[in-house]
């Protein structure tokens, strides 16, 4: 992504600039906190998409910046309300905020953040990117709810698990293209053509992150998490609709009764393995990036569709 960041140098400056003032607060402790999440995020993928899709269609303007920080105060919103309800105690390798300040605050600070990403849309009017992120957001506790339900009886079809991660990661991605190319553009046209955009990127990096819990791809060791989770992902639903019964049976056992033994996971793993999951999973990867860049194909070239083929394929082939 390194062409990306220098591309973007300017405009990823600016920005933090914007989200630092967007959530300041009178009150000791949030501002605290609020130093605290600013001084830990991550690669900023999600404003990079914006300000890209806002440069593909047009040109970057307080707008533009307005609708990446309210992209990122929604996206960080849900983060520590996901670490609340996960009872996670770490984000990318430094402590929550829920493991620092407890339950209570962070649901409270998960609160504070989507009412300023609120006040930040409605204070400028920006009705049309309020609608596509408040879009976004709906989508995305509906799969995580959808997950859920599905989890506890073990009988997601392939249908349901990309309805699942429609929602609770793609949504994001595809909210993020589409208010870029909107703030830029206020056209409609574009507008919808970088959400599916943005949406089919979103598909693939939820599949990669599946692969990820299968050593796949020389990535190191198998992590299991989201078996230990009894998250049903793309590799294992593939899996359990190939196999005969009595392996079916077998592996559900593993998923329901012995998750949490460590032995019992990789066995499930290289059953995955050796019938094919792994593979079957990375080519629908690659299908739904090779949408994305029919889409993006159809845009004159420009630094920004070369910034944007360079992040669509950091999805695919990114080590973490």
């Amino acid at each position: 992504m390194k062409k990306t960041q220098r591309f973007l140098q300017k405009e990823l400056d600016i920005f933090e600039n914007h989200f630092q003032n967007s959530v300041k607060s009178k009150n000791r402790l949030l501002d605290k906190i609020m130093n605290f999440i600013i001084k830990r995020k991550g690669k900023q993928m999600r404003p990079m998409f914006v300000f890209l899709s806002a440069k593909l269609v047009g040109e970057v303007d307080d707008k533009v910046y307005r609708a990446a920080s309210l992209i990122e105060l929604l996206h960080t919103a849900t983060l520590v309300h996901d670490d609340v309800v996960d009872e996670a105690d770490q984000r990318r390798g430094f402590f929550s905020i829920n493991a620092l300040w407890k339950n209570k605050v962070a649901v409270l600070v998960g609160d504070y953040l989507l009412s300023k990403g609120l006040l930040l849309a409605l204070d400028n009017e920006d009705y049309q990117v309020l609608q596509i992120v408040s879009k976004a957001v709906k989508a995305m506790s509906e799969g995580e709810l959808l997950q859920l339900e599905k989890s506890r009886k073990l009988n997601l079809d392939e249908e349901v698990y990309y309805e699942i991660i429609k929602g609770k990661t793609a949504s994001l991605l595809s909210s993020a293209c589409s208010a870029g190319a909107w703030a830029a553009s206020e056209n409609t046209e574009m507008r919808d053509k970088l959400a599916c955009f943005g949406e089919k990127i979103g598909i693939a990096f939820q599949i990669k992150d599946d692969l990820f819990d299968y050593g796949f791809d020389n990535i190191g060791k198998p992590t299991g998490i989201d078996i230990k989770e009894k998250k049903l992902t793309l590799p294992i639903i593939y899996t359990l609709n190939k196999v005969d019964k009595q392996k079916k049976r077998k592996l559900v056992q593993i998923i329901k009764k012995h998750n949490s033994d460590k032995n019992k996971v990789n066995e499930l793993i290289e059953i995955v393995k050796e019938e094919g999951g792994l593979e079957y999973a990375e080519k629908a990867m690659y299908k739904y990036q090779n949408e994305a860049l029919e889409i993006l194909n159809s845009f004159e070239n420009s630094e920004a569709k070369e910034c944007l083929l360079e992040l669509v394929n950091y999805v695919t082939h990114r080590k973490y």
